[in-house]
């Protein structure tokens, strides 16, 4: 994917790094001089110029972008890009990072926000949740790393597609916990049939996430992942 970051302070490089090191092209936007530092994430591009100018948005080619990533500092600079990238640029999915609890009832749809969240980790992964069939994503970690939740969209012709949730051999240490279907969460029952397009939610321990990959999405997925 194409993404471009409104923000390249501590959050927004976190993100970046994250978001390339998954294979993802970055593009970082910073509006202050001091703070374009293309030696810290030297795989970005990085744009001088402030994001919540449409001229700005215009000129760094932000409707080519896949997702737009608002992670200021500053939540008034964050609604207006996410506006812009959506009203002005139709992206399809705006992620925006909320940096006052107080503000977080203003980042709607209204705005163009797609997903508020402020922690950068968090950011990364629903960025590419909700665009990436076919791959397994990491939405959260706990117990200090020892359990993750993991995410996979179901591609049409996955093995298991049509198929009951027991038919589908799981590893141990792993647990199929959800089914987003639309706009339902499914508690997932023995009897349930998984469908294309499914979100499937687990939690696994880090070392079975490349062996959920291989049995839900064919073992070939194991050497792409």
């Amino acid at each position: 994917m194409r993404i471009a970051i409104a923000g390249a302070g501590n959050v927004g490089r976190s993100i970046a790094q994250e978001l390339i090191g998954n294979g993802h092209r970055v593009m970082l936007i910073e509006r202050q001089p001091r703070q374009l530092q293309p030696d810290r994430v030297p795989e970005a591009e990085w744009v001088l110029a402030d994001a919540c100018e449409l001229s700005s948005l215009e000129e760094a080619d932000v409707a080519g972008c896949d997702v737009v990533v608002a992670a200021t500092g500053d939540d008034k600079a964050n609604l207006v890009v996410s506006l812009l990238a959506k009203t002005e640029f139709a992206v399809p999915r705006v992620v925006a990072r909320v940096n006052r609890a107080e503000n977080e009832w203003l980042f709607t749809e209204q705005w163009g926000v797609d997903v508020s969240v402020s922690k950068p980790r968090l950011m990364a992964a629903l960025v590419e949740e909700a665009v990436t069939v076919g791959d397994l994503v990491r939405l959260m970690t706990f117990r200090q790393g020892e359990a993750n939740l993991v995410e996979i969209t179901l591609p049409k012709e996955a093995p298991y597609e049509g198929k009951p949730v027991r038919n589908v051999p799981l590893p141990r240490d792993a647990a199929l916990v959800a089914i987003l279907r639309g706009k339902r969460v499914l508690v997932p029952t023995p009897d349930d049939t998984l469908e294309s397009g499914d979100e499937l939610i687990f939690v696994c321990i880090a070392e079975v996430e490349d062996q959920i990959r291989a049995v839900v999405l064919g073992s070939e997925s194991r050497e792409l992942g």
